[in-house]
């Protein structure tokens, strides 16, 4: 029997209305490939959709899992043999691989060190293409070319195979794949002849350390385009014969085949986090009648028309290639864990319904690693031109808010995966709100924003803030140096204190912060005094003498032994000399604090230096290279800080550096990616680069009651944005190059714009903001009037 795929009828033209400003193929200068050398379980998916659900990709190490639960897994530039295609991949959320082979059968993926211990396949590079929505390579062991794609919920194979009378595809369901951690219970049986449903449910490492009655599960149900001959399965203890089922760890199924020479065999997998009907129904909704060749047609129109939404023009093709490949990274990092019918996965295996407000697009219930450092790069993107998903960001957490009565730091399946254990979800939502993203209930949204900044009891673990109700009563957290290592538990944090105390006190004076300028726009006065004075902990440990953030003991005195480079003593991945600048809510209050001499002659000396290091990263792959050096692009705390000028009265320093930024840590290679020790958290480090070579950036993450843009070094000659609200943008930059990076004047719709920021609202008012650039800094241009800081 063989089933037919027929063409059927489908909405290709929509996908394909490509605008005028992405006319140009896009696609083109995306290249998946780059920063694989150590990249984070999702990095590597290019068969997906922007923020889908089905995120297909080869794994090289996948099934090795990972100790910690977050570290570089998947896909490895260095590695080269390939054990499967995955479907899953989401922070902490992975599982599901098929692989298709011939000759003796093998049904465990073997050792890296030696492929032919298992079922894992060499293949060269020069074999292998990688774009937006599509994958293929060519399995050298068994002269099989795999290729996959997919919709939002669904994956597509398509193996072709040589002249065997031992062909196989390995259905390798029960075992661990990326961050999912261990597997609890598996179960995959055949239908009928063509068709294969199962499940698996994990126990990933965070959740069993932030949440731990919840567990993760997947659903999927497959179609073949040939049935089988025969069909096997194997468990963790071997092969168990000829069944159409298997259950438990290391469940499986080997669909064997006879096959001719060139013979092309298919399937499409419809996948759920909440049950396997709903998979059948998602495969049914968004894949029954779509052959292979047209889902990667409509994937990859997808891509042009998303990706092209922010159009760049100039003569370097390495700059368009950083700026498509960041982008491709940004509206790939999340991905919906809804339905088609909206059921989504609750806490503990149940389904919910998202609720929504009927105002705007319809949201979608999304997969998030933690918000952290998200304020500078992804939902300034969001804001700008992809709205949706910072409304689908947004309902997802109110919604959790009204299941669970907290939002959640980070989140797989509705399971908090506390990444850091900050919660910077209400500054996000606040900002959302600042920015006119508003299709939820705002009156709830708020209520829970202001429950984040200041409720501690019977806060649950896996909410992040367990030192909130120090924070309030000292207005910053105390250090506590035995809670290093505390029963246990590294780093701890608790209502009394927190090892990570000087972090946690400038991260939350900044959320505070944003909590205080919504409740001032809805007019609940009491509550933005009361935050607005916890926004000003950081000066509690701001010490005066060394003018460096110092961690602080209860008793109201600075730690001995203080070493400004140490990282981790009062720091999350960062050192003092870092986090000293972590003001970004009130910039001029920490100029004014420090000096502006002293200030400038430091943060420009900080730059100086740590651009001899690639700005923190060096030449060592690891996440964590640059947390103890004096700046560090690669990870969170820092990427504020080279904005920070144009507060300070040297705009010119701020092009300077964020350029040279762009040019040296970002590369293009699949070793120098997102510099050599990147952490590039669900396409943060991406959006950084896209936003900054726009030459438009928030350090305070648009939580101003009125946001507002501060103006950088735009790279391209010309960009074309489609606006969020369906306006369009033009950005100008007459005479830029890699010497021409400062402004030397500007005008915005024909207008001079004296200043280095306008309002937001402003320019979302779209038309032509215009800069002339030299190869010398303009040292007027910009410095009359700086950035409101405080408001």
């Amino acid at each position: 029997m063989k089933l037919s795929f027929s063409a059927g009828v489908l909405p290709l033209a929509l996908l394909l209305s490509i605008s005028e400003a992405s006319a140009q193929n896009v696609l083109k200068y995306v290249n998946p490939n780059i920063g694989t050398a150590h990249s984070r379980w999702f990095f590597y998916t290019p068969a997906a959709v922007p923020y889908g659900m089905a995120k297909l990709a080869p794994s090289t190490n996948g099934h090795y899992g990972n100790k910690s639960g977050w570290e570089a897994v998947g896909y490895d530039t260095r590695q080269n043999s390939i054990e499967g295609f995955v479907h899953f991949h989401e922070w902490q959320v992975g599982g599901v691989s098929f692989m298709p082979t011939t000759g003796e059968l093998r049904v465990k993926p073997g050792d890296l060190d030696k492929p032919a211990s298992g079922y894992r396949s060499r293949f060269d590079r020069k074999n292998q293409v990688a774009e937006p929505g599509y994958y293929k390579v060519l399995l050298d062991d068994y002269n099989i070319t795999a290729e996959v794609t997919a919709t939002k919920r669904v994956g597509f194979h398509r193996y072709t195979f040589p002249k065997n009378d031992q062909a196989h595809i390995i259905l390798d369901i029960g075992n661990t794949q990326g961050e999912s951690g261990e597997v609890t219970d598996a179960s995959i049986r055949m239908v009928d002849a063509t068709h294969v449903e199962g499940f698996v449910s994990t126990y990933p490492k965070y959740v069993k350390t932030y949440d731990p009655e919840g567990k993760v599960n997947m659903y999927f149900y497959g179609e073949i385009s040939k049935q089988p001959a025969s069909v096997e399965a194997f468990t963790a203890a071997g092969t168990q014969g000829k069944k159409n089922e298997a259950t438990g760890k290391g469940a499986g199924l080997v669909l064997n085949y006879q096959t001719a020479a060139q013979e092309k065999i298919e399937m499409k997998v419809g996948l759920s986090y909440t049950s396997i009907a709903n998979a059948k129904a998602n495969l049914q909704a968004e894949a029954r009648t779509l052959t292979f060749d047209q889902a990667r047609t409509a994937a990859q129109a997808t891509w042009q028309r998303e990706l092209g939404k922010l159009a760049v023009e100039g003569p370097n093709e390495q700059d368009k290639t950083k700026f498509y490949t960041g982008l491709f990274h940004a509206l790939l990092g999340r991905g919906i864990a809804s339905d088609v019918n909206g059921d989504y996965p609750r806490h503990g295996g149940k389904t919910g319904k998202l609720v929504t407000s009927g105002r705007g697009p319809k949201p979608e219930y999304i997969n998030t690693d933690a918000i952290w450092g998200g304020y500078w790069n992804i939902t300034q993107l969001w804001a700008l031109s992809y709205p949706e998903w910072y409304g689908s960001f947004v309902n997802t957490q109110l919604q959790l808010y009204r299941d669970r009565g907290w939002f959640a730091d980070g989140l797989a399946n509705s399971q908090y995966v506390s990444g850091v254990g900050t919660n910077f979800v209400g500054l996000a939502i606040a900002a959302a709100y600042q920015t006119g993203i508003r299709n939820y209930d705002v009156n709830l949204a708020y209520q829970a924003v202001r429950a984040n900044e200041l409720n501690w009891r019977n806060r649950p673990f896996g909410s992040g803030k367990m030192d909130v109700k120090a924070f309030t009563q000292y207005g910053y957290v105390p250090f506590k140096e035995e809670y290093k290592e505390y029963k246990g538990e590294w780093y701890k944090t608790d209502s009394t204190g927190a090892y990570f105390s000087n972090s946690h006190t400038l991260e939350y004076s900044y959320s505070a912060f944003a909590a205080a300028q919504m409740a001032k726009s809805l007019g609940k006065k009491a509550d933005y005094e009361r935050l607005i004075k916890l926004s000003n902990g950081w000066k509690e440990i701001l010490n005066p003498q060394n003018k460096l953030m110092q961690p602080k003991l209860a008793n109201g005195t600075f730690v001995n032994n203080f070493k400004p480079y140490e990282p981790w003593r009062g720091f999350q991945e960062g050192n003092a000399m870092q986090y000293t600048f972590y003001v970004p809510q009130n910039p001029a209050g920490l100029i004014d604090a420090m000096g502006r001499e002293k200030f400038n002659n430091r943060l420009d000396s900080i730059f100086t230096a740590s651009a001899k290091t690639d700005f923190g990263g060096g030449k060592e792959i690891d996440a964590f290279a640059g947390v103890n050096a004096i700046y560090n692009h690669g990870n969170q705390p820092c990427l504020h800080i080279s904005w920070l000028f144009n507060f300070s009265g040297k705009p010119w320093l701020t092009q300077k550096w964020t350029r040279q930024i762009c040019e040296d840590f970002y590369g293009t290679e699949p070793i120098h990616g997102y510099g050599y020790g990147q952490d590039e958290d669900q396409g943060q480090l991406g959006s950084w680069y896209v936003i900054t070579a726009l030459g438009l950036f928030d350090v305070k993450g648009f939580t101003d009651a009125r946001p507002i843009v501060e103006l950088g070094s735009p790279i391209f000659s010309k960009a074309t944005i489609e606006l969020g609200n369906q306006k369009k943008l033009i950005i100008e930059a007459k005479n830029t190059s890699k010497e021409n990076v400062y402004v030397q004047s500007a005008t915005m719709n024909g207008k001079p714009l004296n200043n280095c920021w306008l309002y937001r609202d402003e320019l979302m008012q779209g038309g032509k903001l215009v800069f002339t650039m030299g190869s010398k800094p303009n040292t007027t241009w910009g410095t009359k009037t700086p950035p409101p800081s405080a408001q």
